[in-house]
């Protein structure tokens, strides 16, 4: 079975310890990985931007990279979402390359989706002693459906999920939102916070990185420097 391994922009250049930890986890569950090296962005800022050009040669240049894989992976909610939603139903939806989208977007899986939905996976690497809250991020669970998935994957690794005061709640990131409402996503992302610190857990653990700096620049700035923030796959690969 070959895979491939969408790592994401932001993890690339932000958290490159999740994209070895998705690896890892692939690897573990006895998949050929294959990351090619040229690939960088889905396009969906430009996307959400009104960049549809630009989107749409990011876009082309994902297909090329990774059409010949059996399945494609990504550690991200968000980027699968674009791939699998946007490519085809808007980007691509009158173009003579769109078959070539829909057959992308069916082959691909957000990363904990993957695990337990496609390989059926039973065990984990690493091993978690505590709690941990979990944050739904929106394009994971309302664009995917993912939902329980990760906290599957987390009781794998014998890791407690307290759940926090409605952790489906957007932190207020939203890419360009959180940069255009300042003042509404600060807001948002302090009442994220407060609910997860509520819990005791000693980790926020979530699906999408986007989310997950937003929460933790919160926490820091709030004089946080404690409560751990993670992607749920460093803490079933054991990388948290």
């Amino acid at each position: 079975m070959k895979v491939g391994l969408f790592v994401t922009c932001l993890v690339d250049l932000s958290r490159p310890g999740i994209g070895f930890a998705a690896l890892k986890l692939l690897e573990a569950a006895g998949c050929e990985v294959v990351v090619p090296a040229t690939q960088t962005c889905c396009g969906q800022p430009g996307y959400n931007s009104g960049a549809r050009e630009v989107s749409k040669a990011l876009a082309r240049k994902v297909l090329e990279e990774f059409e010949d894989c059996d399945y494609v992976v990504a550690p991200s909610g968000s980027c699968s979402g674009q791939v699998k939603l946007s490519y085809p139903q808007d980007l691509f939806a009158d173009d003579p390359d769109r078959a070539r989208f829909e057959a992308l977007a069916a082959k691909w899986h957000e990363l904990s989706d993957f695990l337990v939905n496609v390989l059926k996976v039973e065990s984990v690497p690493g091993k978690w002693t505590g709690e941990v809250t979990y944050h739904d991020s929106c394009s994971g669970l309302r664009e995917l459906g993912i939902k329980a998935e990760p906290r599957r994957l987390l009781a794998l690794a014998g890791a407690e999920v307290k759940e926090m005061r409605e952790a489906e709640r957007c932190c207020g990131f939203g890419g360009t939102f959180s940069i255009k409402l300042g003042d509404i996503s600060t807001r948002m992302s302090a009442n994220k916070c407060a609910s997860a610190k509520a819990t005791g857990a000693g980790a926020i653990v979530g699906g999408d990185l986007g989310c997950l700096l937003n929460i933790e620049g919160r926490l820091r700035r709030e004089g946080d420097h404690e409560t751990k923030v993670l992607h749920f796959a460093q803490v079933i690969a054991g990388e948290g």
